[in-house]
């Protein structure tokens, strides 16, 4: 999810440098909303691997 983010941001980064406004702002929310996304699933996962680990001890 991250990666994806990554390649997006430096989509918005080139597309401002030429001067693409449009597609470099649209570029720019989709790296944001996947970057929110892949982070709130790390919380998730990390909260879920303390559950289980203290399920099993």
């Amino acid at each position: 999810m991250f990666k994806w983010a990554l390649i997006f941001l430096v989509v918005a980064l080139v597309a401002a440098v030429f001067g693409f406004g449009g597609i470099a702002g649209a570029a720019a929310s989709i790296a944001k909303i996947l970057f929110f996304v892949g982070l709130a699933l790390v919380v998730l996962f990390l909260v879920l691997g303390v559950i289980a680990g203290k399920k099993i001890s």
